[in-house]
């Protein structure tokens, strides 16, 4: 999760994560209201990362990701 600033003072949060090549990314979710501080904005990201999560033990996942399987990189 980071915080993006496109405009001065206006602040988004985006939700992203590693595709199948660890140095790619791709974003899952983001805010559509900005944020006037960037603490605002942080504090709703996690939030809404947090709804994603179904087993506290293990965190959010994509359907079908194997826990089990070796990190990659």
């Amino acid at each position: 999760m980071f915080v993006d600033e496109p405009d001065p003072g206006h602040f988004f949060w985006v939700l992203h994560e590693s595709t199948e090549d660890a140095s790619e990314w791709k974003d899952v979710q983001s805010g559509e209201l900005a944020y006037q501080t960037w603490t605002e904005a942080f504090e709703a990201g996690t939030v809404a990362l947090y709804r994603l999560i179904v087993d506290e033990r293990i965190g959010p996942r994509a359907p079908g990701e194997d826990e089990d399987a070796a990190p990659a990189g």
